[in-house]
């Protein structure tokens, strides 16, 4: 069907574009935070890591993942009508009536490609110190084609099977986090641990780095959440509010729990707890009372400060607390709707607990798919090209073996 270029609201769409420049500015931003984590001979192959997924993936998503996401096909992936970005004079397939949109194709396009772009990066800082930059890109390619753009598909388009079970997600809930968290869980029991992991202490390098890192995550995911209203309006304005209010909240609710068990408040769980705050409102920013915005936040920031701690009961070395802050909080804030969202939720529906399930099932339906692609993407790179690097150039530093850089050569200062 021909999208009425008529409708269109040049406000709605300059605020988009805007909010997809934000968008994009969080994946240097998130380069940052990871970086800073690790020590400083991996410095630069998490910055490099980061840096090239923006390039695969926007090429990606012009080629083919955009059309697969979006594409009207079956409830489970969309057809190819959209590939190479052709017809781009077509409404996206779904965004009808009350969801009809009043911004270009094209826009939409660039919007939903930064989402696209965060979405494999976030899974790297499960993987840190040991994933060979050679099987890295071929997985961020099939990893884009064969998970992001199906679950994009599931959820976000009016078309996909959960979208149409009533699950909620406004932002990326779902589909960036909890997608991104389970497949780092994946990939950091693949991969094994560090060489000296958890007996060798293996601080962050940089803590500045991960507060710059953090601010441009917190600056960028207003257009993450504000910009999926869509438009600039209402919507926009308490997905703004409750952004900033359950980050807030989250970041001092961290801080509570350092204190309370280790004795002292961290920069380091600050820059944590923001993140948590951010990741866990993402689904639920447009449906939530600010106060229960606020509630989320505390209980989240809380929830994430005591479930980072997961990796050394059961094992698995999730080297930046991917599975403990994105997945986690991505869980919260999903099942959170199901509780206290506006008209919805069990507080606010005399009970009922429709939307609760639809919310477990989405939840659990990504990440048991996202689990399994994961795995099974890595297994197969493992046996064609080899996945993780060799012992002694992890020892020696992913930086200088890898990509024949340092990320501070200060004899040449």
């Amino acid at each position: 069907m021909p999208f009425d270029f008529h409708s269109v609201d040049t406000g709605a769409t300059a605020w988009v574009l805007a909010s997809g420049a934000l968008v994009l500015l969080m994946t240097p931003g998130l380069a940052f935070f990871y970086s800073g984590m690790v020590r400083a001979k991996h410095a630069l192959a998490m910055l490099m890591q980061n840096y090239v997924t923006i390039g695969i993936v926007s090429l990606v998503w012009v080629v083919a993942g955009f059309s697969l996401a979006f594409g009207k096909g079956n409830g489970f992936i969309g057809d190819l009508h959209f590939a190479g970005l052709q017809h781009m004079g077509d409404a996206i397939p779904g965004y009808v009536g009350n969801f009809a949109q009043v911004i270009p194709p094209m826009v939409f396009v660039i919007f939903q490609l930064m989402f696209a772009v965060i979405t494999p990066a976030l899974i790297t800082g499960s993987t840190a110190d040991r994933w060979k930059f050679g099987a890295f890109v071929p997985f961020v390619v099939l990893w884009s084609i064969l998970v992001y753009s199906p679950v994009a598909h599931w959820v976000f388009s009016p078309e996909g099977w959960l979208f149409k079970r009533g699950a909620l997600d406004f932002a990326g809930g779902t589909v960036v986090h909890i997608n991104a968290g389970i497949a780092g869980l994946a990939l950091a029991i693949f991969l094994g641990r560090r060489r000296g992991w958890p007996s060798q202490p293996m601080r962050p390098h940089n803590v500045p780095f991960v507060l710059l890192g953090a601010g441009l995550l917190w600056f960028g995911w207003f257009g993450f959440n504000a910009g999926s209203a869509l438009g600039a309006n209402q919507l926009a304005g308490y997905a703004f509010v409750n952004t900033n209010t359950a980050t807030a909240a989250a970041l001092l609710a961290w801080l509570v729990v350092e204190k309370l068990r280790d004795g002292h408040a961290t920069t380091l769980g600050a820059a944590s707890g923001a993140v948590a705050g951010l990741v866990a409102i993402t689904p639920a920013c447009n449906i939530l009372a600010p106060g229960w915005g606020i509630l989320l936040g505390l209980i989240v920031g809380a929830v994430c400060a005591l479930a980072i701690e997961l990796k050394f009961k059961l094992g698995f070395d999730d080297s930046l607390d991917v599975v403990g802050i994105h997945l986690v909080g991505g869980i919260v804030g999903t099942l959170y709707i199901g509780f206290f969202g506006t008209g919805i939720g069990l507080v606010d529906s005399h009970g009922n607990p429709y939307q609760l399930i639809a919310q477990f099932i989405g939840a659990f339906g990504v990440a048991i798919y996202s689990f399994v692609m994961a795995f099974a993407i890595g297994w197969v790179i493992e046996k064609t090209m080899g996945f993780r690097i060799k012992n002694e150039d992890e020892l020696a530093g992913v930086d200088t073996v890898v990509h024949g850089e340092e990320g501070y050569a200060l004899e040449n200062a």
